[in-house]
């Protein structure tokens, strides 16, 4: 997985989502029940690319993508995007390969 530093490398990875699907995690790395998530997602095996942001430290990009998706912040919060949307979400303890893998095929992207 990996970290997006600036607002530039989010804009690119939501232009990236034009051409593949992406998932990518708000991690907040305070929070017990984030650190869960962020090994599941981690763990979780796609040939999708992952990408992912701590919060907290990144506060600028976490409000960013909040504005540009439209998706009221959560943390932990994976989102799936596609085609410069997010077509799937998730937070807290429902990031799971199970839903991962829901989310994916529920979009025609599994």
């Amino acid at each position: 997985m990996k970290e997006l530093l600036t607002i530039e490398e989010w804009k690119e990875v939501l232009e990236k989502s034009k051409d593949e699907p992406i998932l990518l995690l708000k991690h907040s790395t305070t929070c017990p029940i984030s650190t869960g998530a962020f090994d599941r997602v981690e763990a979780f095996e796609t040939t999708l690319p992952k990408y992912w942001l701590k919060v907290r430290e990144s506060r600028a990009i976490s409000n960013d993508i909040e504005s540009t998706l439209g998706v009221v912040h959560q943390s932990p919060q994976l989102f799936i995007l596609n085609k410069g949307d997010a077509v799937w979400n998730a937070s807290h303890t429902v990031i799971t390969a199970n839903e991962i893998n829901r989310g994916l095929s529920e979009n025609n992207l599994a």
